[in-house]
């Protein structure tokens, strides 16, 4: 498995978290080879982590990612790790 974390920093907070819970959680649980996905927030910065089958299909999301980012966040970084354990 392999897990996308996304990190953003939070311009408008009611905006971002209506696009995050009528966009961005649609869009990405679509997805192909989809496992879970945690979003978070803390003070103005946010914190995901989506979790897929392969890293193909992780690596496809980042693309993606960056088209569904909302006005109301600022993209810092976006990366595919391994996931080496879970539970």
């Amino acid at each position: 498995m392999h897990a996308v974390v996304v990190r953003v920093n939070i311009n408008d907070e009611d905006a971002a978290t209506q696009a995050l819970n009528e966009q961005v959680v649609p869009g990405v649980s679509q997805a192909p080879g989809f496992v879970a996905g945690y979003w978070t927030r803390k003070d103005d910065t946010g914190l995901s982590m989506m979790v897929f089958e392969s890293e193909d299909q992780a690596q496809g999301v980042t693309d993606r990612m960056r088209e569904m980012v909302p006005d109301a966040v600022t993209l810092e970084g976006i990366e595919v790790r391994e996931v080496v354990a879970n539970a």
